[in-house]
C-alpha cells in the first residue's frame, strides 16, 4: 500500500496533525491526499473530491446535514465521530439530571426561597432512568447512573442487551418505557423516526416527578408540547443541551420557566473537540493501513 497521505481541511489543527503523523501518515494538500479529515462547521464549503480520496473522516457524530446536502456518496469510505465524545457527553447528561433533581437551577434563580426549593428536591438513589438511544453515550452513562444508585432501562434499535442495564428494549417497544421510568435521557440520532419522540402523548405518560434530559438533537422533542407540560406540571423539569431551533430565540417561552435548564450545546464543547477526536483518528488510521474495519463507519443512506 502506498504512503498514507491525509488532508485536514478547511484548516490544519495541531491536535489532528499530531495524530496523523503519530499514526504514520503525512499531512498534504487535498489534491495529493488519499484521506480527507473534514473539520468544517458543516457541509457548507465541502470540497469536490477526486477518486483518489478513499476515506473521509467527519468530526461530528450527527451527519444529517451532510446527508441532506448530498455530500455523502458510496464511492469511498466515510466515518463520523459516533462514540468519540461519549464520555464527556455522558458526564454532562449526569450533571444536568442531578442539577434538576437537586434543584440547583432553581436555587440559582430564586436564591434562599427555601420552602418550594426544599420540597422539590429529589434523589437519584432508587430511581429508574431510561436512556433512549443507548449506544456509546449510554454505555458511558450507565455506570455513572448506577454508581449514584439508579437503575437503567436502555432503548436501542435492536433490543440487544446493554451491559449494566436492568432492561433493554428495542425502539419499537418505546411506548412501554414511559410508565416504567422516573426520568429520561435522550441520546438518539436525529432521524425522521425520532423526530418529536417526546411529545404531548409521551410527556403525559411520564410520572409527574420526571425530568427529561436531552444531550442528542433538538428535534427529538416537540418543544411546544414540552413547554406546556412544564408550565402545567405534567413533568417536573427538562434539562436541554440542544434545542430546536438552536439557539432558542431570546423570547422563547422556555427561558421563562424555572424548571428548565438550558446549556449552549456544550456537552461536547467545540473548543475541545479535536483533542477528543485525535486518538480515535489515529486508531482509525492504523486500521485503514492494516485493512481492518474502521470505527464509526457510516452506512450510506442512514443519518448516522
Amino acid at each position: 500500500m502506498s504512503e498514507l497521505t491525509v488532508a485536514i481541511e478547511p484548516e490544519h489543527d495541531p491536535q489532528l496533525v499530531a495524530a496523523v503523523e503519530g499514526a504514520g501518515g503525512r499531512v498534504v494538500p487535498l489534491d495529493e491526499a488519499r484521506v480527507l479529515v473534514w473539520i468544517g462547521a458543516g457541509p457548507k464549503g465541502f470540497p469536490e473530491l477526486s477518486d483518489a480520496v478513499e476515506w473521509v473522516a467527519l468530526k461530528t457524530a450527527g451527519i444529517e446535514a451532510y446527508v441532506a446536502a448530498g455530500v455523502i456518496d458510496d464511492q469511498r469510505l466515510w466515518t463520523n465521530a459516533s462514540g468519540f465524545y461519549a464520555e464527556g457527553v455522558a458526564e454532562h447528561a449526569l450533571a444536568l439530571l442531578l442539577a434538576g433533581l437537586r434543584q440547583i437551577n432553581t436555587s440559582v434563580l430564586r436564591h434562599w426561597d427555601k420552602e418550594p426549593i426544599d420540597t422539590g428536591v429529589r434523589t437519584l438513589r432508587g430511581a429508574t432512568v431510561a436512556i433512549v438511544g443507548a449506544g456509546g453515550i449510554g454505555a458511558s452513562l450507565i455506570p455513572r447512573l448506577t454508581a449514584g444508585g439508579a437503575s437503567v432501562i436502555a432503548v436501542n434499535r435492536s433490543g440487544r442487551p446493554v451491559d449494566g442495564a436492568k432492561l433493554t428494549l428495542p425502539t419499537n417497544r418505546l411506548d412501554e418505557v414511559w410508565g416504567q421510568t422516573d426520568h429520561v435521557v435522550l441520546a438518539a440520532p436525529s432521524t425522521p423516526e425520532t423526530r418529536h419522540l417526546i411529545n404531548e402523548r409521551t410527556l403525559a405518560a411520564l410520572p409527574s416527578h420526571a425530568w427529561v434530559v436531552n444531550v442528542a438533537r433538538g428535534p427529538l422533542i416537540d418543544q411546544k408540547a414540552l413547554y406546556n407540560a412544564l408550565r402545567e406540571g405534567v413533568i417536573a423539569g427538562a434539562a436541554l443541551d440542544v434545542t430546536d431551533p438552536e439557539p432558542p430565540s431570546p423570547d422563547d417561552p422556555l427561558w421563562s420557566l424555572p424548571n428548565v435548564i438550558i446549556t449552549p450545546h456544550i456537552a461536547n464543547p467545540a473548543s475541545g473537540l479535536t483533542r477528543e477526536m485525535a486518538p480515535f483518528l489515529a486508531e482509525n488510521m492504523r486500521r485503514f493501513i492494516a485493512g481492518d474495519d474502521l470505527i464509526a463507519r457510516v452506512s450510506t443512506g442512514r443519518n448516522y
